[in-house]
């Protein structure tokens, strides 16, 4: 699943990009060329590719689900009852597109007229009374699947809280999703799909920092071991920073046992492993360097470092462009912006083949091929 940038990004101003976790402001058409290059580079190698926008349009069609969509996006307590009454009047007269459309971009003050709130009335022409949901470019954060079910995120940021709402109202309410599973969800502690890498079968390591919290990580832990989904799940501790916010921004798997890593803490970077106990008891191991306790959950001699050879500062500088979260859509094949010239070089000597995507635009939100996908349903594949 992605999402095809669209409106909420023509939304962004250097008044409220900060607050809506965008480092810059793009070129919106050019975002969307290199969007359609992305999606067209899956597509090349027989990958299903599902927008977002469309998943959400075919969603509200549902009755049902039109009225969760306005009921959840209302809650917010800073509309007062007035305006939201009205609100909740505007938007149940819109159609499942422009429904869908304002739920993604927000709605401006001056979108709206006679609502009668005194809220409405002190904010000015153009602040949002719906903010826009430019955050969801990056599907991996909303949800991850787990076998043939899927964990609904909770996102910590209170700005991109509505982008997991909308994601379980996909797959609680559209019918190609009616038979999937769901676990977690956006009301429980916070986990973020950018956290959660699947390592092998059995195998998840989970990051955890000011995204994912320990208790999202724990909560993790139980359901998957007592649903049969995994054996083992390693907890990492990341620092938190703008350019290492998630786990996949610091390392993603390569091929079945190899993962491109950030040098910086490639050495440094620790796991603790957490196994099913006794009841409902967890077994949790004292940490380890995350290489080794990767290698042994998995059952192989060696997780594989592919070492970019990238001096700190040049490190730096890719880890700031997602040099390492490139998306492997088959063993040995890996998605990854062009501009990380360094780290894509190193991939191909280890005998990566990278396919090179443009990425100048959808970059200025911080997140790479990884972020910008949620991978629904996987091939087996074999070492």
């Amino acid at each position: 699943m992605l999402h095809r940038p669209g409106n909420e990004l023509k939304r962004l101003t250097p008044r409220n990009n900060d607050a809506l976790l965008f480092d810059g402001l793009p070129w919106v058409a050019r975002a969307q060329d290199e969007h359609d290059a992305f999606a067209d580079a899956l597509r090349s190698r027989d990958v299903e590719v599902l927008y977002l926008s469309v998943l959400l349009t075919e969603t509200l069609r549902d009755a049902e689900a039109r009225a969760t969509a306005i009921e959840l996006t209302l809650t917010d307590i800073r509309l007062g009852d007035t305006l939201r009454a009205f609100l909740h009047t505007y938007l149940s007269e819109l159609g499942p597109e422009d429904l869908g459309e304002v739920l993604m971009a927000g709605l401006r003050n001056d979108e709206v007229h006679n609502t009668g709130s005194l809220v409405a009335a002190m904010h000015a022409p153009d602040d949002f009374l719906i903010d826009p949901l430019p955050n969801l470019l990056f599907t991996r954060d909303s949800s991850v699947w787990i076998s043939d079910r899927v964990t609904v995120t909770s996102l910590a940021m209170p700005a991109r809280r509505r982008e997991t709402q909308l994601t379980e109202l996909i797959y609680r309410f559209h019918p190609r999703f009616a038979a999937t599973e769901r676990i977690h969800g956006w009301e429980k502690e916070y986990l973020e799909g950018g956290d959660v890498l699947a390592l092998a079968d059995g195998v998840l390591a989970v990051g955890v920092g000011e995204r994912t919290r320990p208790a999202g990580a724990e909560r993790l832990a139980r359901t998957v071991f007592e649903e049969g989904l995994a054996h083992t799940l390693l907890v990492v501790p990341i620092d938190q920073d703008r350019a290492t916010m998630h786990l996949d921004t610091i390392c993603t798997m390569v091929d079945v046992d190899a993962v491109v890593m950030y040098p910086n803490v490639a050495h440094r970077l620790a796991a603790v492993t957490v196994r099913p106990g006794e009841g409902h008891d967890l077994v949790i191991e004292p940490p380890a360097p995350f290489l080794e306790a990767a290698a042994r959950a998995m059952g192989i001699g060696e997780l594989r470092l592919i070492d970019t050879g990238l001096d700190p500062v040049t490190a730096e500088r890719e880890q700031w462009d997602d040099g390492n979260n490139t998306l492997a859509i088959e063993p040995r094949v890996a998605i990854a912006y062009e501009r990380n010239i360094e780290t894509n070089e190193r991939l191909s000597e280890s005998g990566i083949e990278v396919i090179a995507i443009s990425g100048s635009e959808l970059g200025s939100g911080r997140g790479g091929p990884r972020c910008m996908s949620c991978p629904i349903s996987r091939d087996p594949i074999s070492a």
